[in-house]
Parts: C-alpha cells; sequence; structure tokens
C-alpha cells in the first residue's frame, strides 16, 4: 500500500499525464482528495505538505493548493527540447497504435471516440490539449500493457515542460486544430477497423504533422 505522500504524488502525475494539471493548475480540496484517497484529512494535509516541500505544489491560505509553475514530472527530463519529446512520440506511438488496434475493448474504442468527439467540438486551444492528451493516452491503456503505458505517461509528461505548452499554444490555429481532429478520426477509424498497420500510418502522419507545425520541416 502506497504511502499518503506517494499516493497523492501519483495523484498528481496521472494528472499531469492526462492533461488535467498543468503548472500553475489549481489541484481539488482536501475534502476532494480525502475522498478520493480514502484518507484522512489529516495524512492528506501531510501529504501536502511533503509535496510542497519537495517542490511540487504551493499552498496559498484562502485559494488553494497548486502545481508550482516550471514543474516538471518525475521521470521527464527537465531540458527535453519540443524535438525530442516529438521524436520520442514518434517512435513509441504509431506501436501503441498497432497494439491497441488488436488489444482494444468496445470500452476502450468507445471512450477513445469520446475523446476525439469532445476535442472535434472544443472551441479553444486549452479545451483542445485536454481532450487531445485524453484521446492519446485511451490508446495507450487500449493496449492494456502497464510496461507500454508507462513508458507513454514518461513521454506525456513533457506537456508539463513549459517551453512544450509555450509553442504549442503559440502554433495552435483553429485551421490546425480542426485539422488534427481529423487526423484522430482516421486513427480511430482503424483502430475500429481493427486494422493493424492503418492505424500505425495514421498514427505517424498525425505526429508528423504535428511535428512539422511545432518545428518545422527542418
Amino acid at each position: 500500500m502506497l504511502s499518503p505522500d506517494r499516493a497523492l504524488r501519483a495523484l498528481v502525475e496521472d494528472g499531469i499525464s492526462r492533461g488535467e494539471l498543468a503548472p500553475g493548475s489549481k489541484l481539488p480540496t482536501e475534502r476532494e482528495l480525502v475522498a478520493t484517497l480514502q484518507l484522512p484529512r489529516s495524512a492528506v494535509r501531510r501529504a501536502l505538505s511533503r509535496l510542497e516541500q519537495e517542490g511540487m505544489v504551493v499552498r496559498e491560505v484562502g485559494r488553494g493548493t497548486f502545481l508550482r509553475e516550471g514543474y516538471v514530472a518525475e521521470g521527464v527530463a527537465r531540458d527535453a527540447s519540443p524535438a525530442d519529446i516529438m521524436q520520442a512520440r514518434m517512435v513509441l506511438e504509431p506501436s501503441v497504435a498497432v497494439l491497441a488496434a488488436h488489444a482494444a475493448t468496445q470500452a476502450d474504442l468507445a471512450r477513445i471516440a469520446s475523446f476525439a468527439d469532445q476535442g472535434g467540438r472544443s472551441a479553444d486551444f486549452d479545451s483542445f490539449e485536454t481532450w487531445d492528451s485524453k484521446f492519446h493516452r485511451a490508446i495507450g491503456e487500449a493496449t492494456h500493457n502497464g510496461l507500454v503505458l508507462a513508458m507513454f505517461d514518461v513521454i506525456n509528461a513533457g506537456r508539463a515542460l513549459p517551453v512544450w505548452g509555450s509553442l504549442k499554444r503559440r502554433t495552435s490555429t483553429p485551421e490546425r486544430r480542426r485539422c488534427y481532429h481529423q487526423q484522430h478520426v482516421s486513427i480511430l477509424e482503424a483502430l475500429n477497423d481493427r486494422d493493424p498497420a492503418g492505424a500505425e500510418r495514421a498514427m505517424r502522419a498525425h505526429l508528423k504533422s504535428v511535428t512539422d507545425n511545432l518545428i518545422g520541416n527542418a
């Protein structure tokens, strides 16, 4: 059983990986953490204090607890560039799509479809980024391979790097978000068809498009 501070750290890291928490984001309230972690309030408070001492969170009286600006998830190289992140994604995610095409359940496919749909409905950058992260992680979850998902999470936590967020925001446009959504749909169609080769091609094409838009063709 995890200690309270490790359980809380794991919860925060999971939120980062899923795109639900970014540097500066407010964490759930103490009451919500008590309910989620099934821990006494005193244990949650001690865990929050420990994470504050470690520099993971900042606690502000009357406002709450926030993920510290500039925080980088454990396991992510702090000097990783956007090019490093995209190169790693290009190595891993097409293979993840292949595994998911074989292993995904109908429930998995329904979740992936829901996240793709929500992304398509997003009207702004922040909303799209949240659903984009959920979409890609759901494909990782659909492999039903814990080691693959752990590797995915290390790379995906790069979204918490300030340089990633600022570059992605600067290069994002409504037209590009619509293009990414259509690419997500193509990936989903291949997964639904149980087409591993098609899923790999669609994922690779999507990541190349993202890379070109972020850092150019050089």
